[in-house]
């Protein structure tokens, strides 16, 4: 119901009250799913809803938004998905107590402009996991998006099973509607988030509130931080969405001794240090009247300066001020909202925590402060947060990202509303989400979570494998071996069916996978799978019958499980909101290639097309991973020419983009760098030998598994997120497409100054020039600096391209201007959503993989003047389209 007066509120609250007592009554099982599904509709929506939040606030940064709405969709579920909110929390025999849980009644929501759709989707779901009606009052800036989440949220819920009216909100807010909302008689209590005005209304409204105060973060580097480290983490923190979280950093006390060293770090990664004259007028502009100017709130740096006529490169990070008071006379030990930045040059350590004392008390008190120092340091950490009154006391991490929570340390409970106890005049000291009766401080070190490697329990490989390796199923009953028609007809399943007689062993063949295998496929595969009940499935052939032989497995096992959630992207494999099954608990999983490039042998990685949409699922979970892969070259020496060319190709930009992930690691590392030794090395004689170059047939076989290996545990980048979509979009073979892109990125991602770094704890500061440059040095190709070998190992790869015929440009592989451009935006946005993304070690915009499309086209850099040709182009499509109609 539309609700824009007291009388429409009126009749909203009776509907909202009615539907929070009937949901009062529901079960755990009830509520939990409820919460999945809102949670799984926020996911889905995140990118929407962050265009929608930019485009009404004009505040922050897409990309940025989407990771909030992201963070505040799965992170929040993974965290209490299996806690307890209804009925019996905790029963204690001995003692006679029970907790048993009862819901407050109805919130009332108050959302900021400067983060509305992930807070109001946050909100939404602990409102729901916890049995309570939530009303919101949007901020009259981002009404639009506010209102989308919420109802996005709600029509999860009600979905779901939940009451209709569960969530509600003000369609046309305004101070009264407000006032009414946190005043009513009907509402138990507000979450408020906003301003310090609204957020003081809230307390004084005679209800109990939850809410936060003001941020004006300190950070210290003192003389034994890792440098580049913290200056890397400041910078990815404050430039986040533009600076507008209120955990963002606002000053930077550096210690003499590393003063200049820090300062120059800044400058090489992209800030910008005001002079004394630039530093007066940006100072007039940020603060105005004792308050932040609006103006200037999540803008980028080049368009403060701009606004206070300070001219600056487009590309500028954040504006440093060299200052050293503290108070209303210096504009920039304020909190500001924006890439800017107060710098402090002090004589020690605890002169810096006295100057970070100082900056607290001045404003921002209860919030977050960080430290940045050795980890062995302990006294100094103690020190620290004994000093600190603030909520967050964090240690060696971007603010932004880990005063949240559940990123940078994973004690530390993910939360957009962040309390600041009574020093900032909270209830709350804490994260929110949970009930909070004191004021509790929180030392939180950044943490690195468990890596791990895994691969098929049993591997084996060379000329003749296949035969020996299938004898050990012996024992087992039946078999249901999948491949394709061409292999079929070649006779390559009699290999193994004749294995399969010797030992005893039953079996069937499933010989209908096309390329870019269906659900269709697979389902007709999973009848005659539940009628034979094989105990062994054996994938025979290249990427196709093996993504589809895993999805067949996944569904002989758990006909219940749902693509939509199993293909879900996922942050964090071990924090998805969906939970995968178990698999092998009827069948053992055989994989045996027929190709040299995929790699799915030893993955977990599959992907399944709906027939009916068109829409591909990629799934992916280590359960996926085959028990046995039998890597016999024999079953390569008739690969064609073009399919070795491009499954080469293939394989080297897994390993590549291995190498070079966030996630790589010392096991994963060299087996990708051999990897791309193999390829270099072999692939050029395989496509001109054939099947009379054994020896490089069989190099290029393991080099394809090899480099499975790797990317199974270290995952990809965005050339093979950029791939996946120029392929499906343009029927191009996925290893011509990989081909086609990996230059650009890699020169993309060769950048110790990129616009955004991928936020993983383990990747400390940028390190893919460096990475580049050590598989150049692994090849022998030379040069004196990471900037030669990384050009030097560009060329390598374009002259490996040539010798084995592959196009240079999308444009040669067959693609037309007008084609290409009417779908690349779509491609774009598709590309930067892609699961492989998120392992890039620079983080993508959705222009910047744009551009590297653009690039990768026509062969050539974007300059400035070519933008009107594109601009051209795209308005030749839309006249197209527009006849077409």
């Amino acid at each position: 119901m539309k609700v824009t007066n007291a009388k429409e509120f009126e009749a909203l609250i009776q509907k909202v009250k009615e539907a929070q007592a009937e949901y009062a009554t529901y079960s755990q099982e009830q509520v939990d799913e409820i919460f999945r599904r809102a949670a799984i509709a926020a996911n889905d929506k995140r990118i929407e809803l962050a265009k929608m939040a930019v485009a009404d606030t004009g505040m922050g940064i897409v990309e940025d938004k989407v990771i909030k709405n992201h963070f505040s969709s799965e992170f929040i579920y993974n965290k209490y998905r299996d806690e307890k909110t209804c009925g019996i929390l905790e029963e204690d025999a001995a003692y006679g107590t029970k907790k048993i849980a009862e819901p407050i009644g109805i919130l009332a929501g108050i959302v900021p402009t400067t983060n509305p759709t992930s807070t109001t989707i946050f909100k939404s779901l602990i409102s729901l996991k916890t049995r309570n009606a939530i009303i919101f009052s949007p901020h009259p800036r981002a009404k639009n998006c506010t209102i989308e989440a919420a109802k996005t949220v709600l029509d999860a819920a009600v979905k779901a099973g939940a009451p209709e009216h569960i969530i509600g909100w003000i369609d046309e807010p305004s101070i009264e509607l407000s006032q009414m909302l946190m005043k009513h008689d009907d509402i138990s209590m507000i979450l408020a988030t906003g301003g310090p005005g609204m957020v003081k209304a809230a307390y004084s409204s005679g209800k109990p509130a939850v809410g936060v105060g003001a941020g004006n973060t300190p950070a210290i580097i003192d003389e034994t931080a890792h440098i580049k480290m913290a200056v890397s983490s400041i910078l990815m923190s404050k430039t986040f969405d533009n600076g507008v979280i209120c955990a963002s950093e606002q000053s930077v006390s550096v210690v003499a001794d590393v003063y200049d060293e820090v300062r120059q770090e800044f400058i090489d990664r992209g800030a910008h240090i005001l002079s004394p004259a630039e530093r007066k007028k940006v100072a007039e502009v940020i603060i105005v009247d004792g308050h932040v100017n609006a103006q200037i709130v999540g803008q980028p740096a080049y368009k403060i300066a701009e606004l206070a006529g300070v001219t600056v490169p487009k590309e500028t990070k954040v504006l440093i001020a060299e200052v050293d008071k503290v108070g209303e006379e210096e504009p920039f030990s304020y909190e500001k909202l924006s890439p800017t930045l107060a710098m402090y040059k002090v004589k020690d350590f605890k002169e810096a925590v006295d100057n970070a004392v100082e900056l607290v008390r001045f404003g921002g008190i209860g919030h977050t402060s960080v430290l940045y120092t050795d980890q062995i340091n302990n006294d100094r950490k103690d020190y620290f947060g004994s000093k600190m009154k603030t909520g967050r006391i964090l240690v060696n991490m971007p603010t932004s990202q880990g005063a949240i929570g559940d990123i940078y340390n994973f004690k530390l409970s993910p939360s957009l509303t962040l309390g600041c106890g009574s020093w900032g005049g909270n209830s709350v000291s804490e994260n929110v989400g949970v009930k909070h009766l004191m004021n509790v401080k929180t030392i939180a070190e950044r943490k690195e979570n468990m890596l791990w490697f895994r691969v098929p329990e049993k591997i084996y490989f060379k000329y003749g494998a296949l035969p020996i390796a299938l004898q050990e199923l012996e024992g087992k009953k039946r078999a249901f071996i999948v491949t394709d028609k061409p292999l079929y007809d070649l006779g390559y399943t009699e290999r193994i069916t004749n294995v399969l007689d010797t030992v005893g062993v039953d079996y069937r063949i499933f010989s209908d996978v096309e390329p870019d295998p269906t659900l269709a496929t697979v389902e007709k595969a999973v009848k005659l799978m539940d009628s034979f009940q094989p105990d062994v499935i054996i994938a025979l052939g290249g990427g196709s019958p093996m993504d589809a032989a895993k999805i067949m497995w996944l569904m002989y096992e758990h006909p219940e499980a749902e693509f939509k959630e199993l293909s879900m992207t996922f942050m964090d494999i071990r924090k998805r909101i969906y939970k995968f099954p178990e698999l092998g608990s009827k069948a053992y999983f055989v994989a045996v290639p027929t190709t040299s490039g995929t790699g799915s042998e030893v993955t977990p990685f599959a992907v399944v097309t709906d027939q009916n949409t068109g829409i591909k699922y990629p799934i992916a979970d280590y359960e996926l991973t085959p028990d046995m892969a039998i890597v016999d070259p024999d079953l390569v020496l008739s690969m064609p020419a073009r399919l070795t060319a491009y499954s080469g190709i293939d394989a080297l930009v897994h390993a590549i983009e291995a190498y070079v992930s966030v996630f790589s690691n010392e096991y994963t590392k060299g087996l990708a760098l051999e990897a791309i030794r193999l390829v270099f090395k072999y692939l050029p004689r395989s496509y001109r030998g054939g099947a009379e170059d054994r020896k490089a047939k069989e190099k290029m076989h393991y080099a394809a598994t090899t480099a499975g290996m790797a990317f199974a545990n270290a995952f990809l980048g965005i050339c093979h997120s950029m791939a996946h979509k120029l392929g499906s979009t343009f029927h191009i073979p996925h290893g011509l497409a990989n081909a086609l892109l990996i230059n650009e990125v890699i020169e993309y991602n060769a950048s110790d100054v990129p616009v955004k770094q991928t936020a993983f704890p383990q990747y400390k500061y940028p390190l893919a020039k460096s990475n580049y440059a050590k598989i150049a040095d692994h090849l022998g190709l030379g040069g004196n600096t990471e900037e030669e070998k990384v050009q030097l190992l560009i060329e390598a790869i374009n002259e490996l391209k040539a010798e084995v015929d592959i196009p240079n440009t999308i444009e040669e592989a067959g693609v037309s201007e007008i084609n290409f451009y009417a779908q690349l935006d779509e491609m774009s946005e598709l590309a930067f959503d892609d699961q492989c993304t998120g392992a890039n070690p620079r983080y993508p915009l959705i222009s910047e993989i744009k551009e590297l499309y653009i690039n990768a086209f026509n062969g050539k850099k974007v300059e400035e003047e070519a933008i009107e040709e594109v601009t051209e182009v795209e308005a030749e499509v839309a006249a197209t389209t527009e006849d077409a109609e």
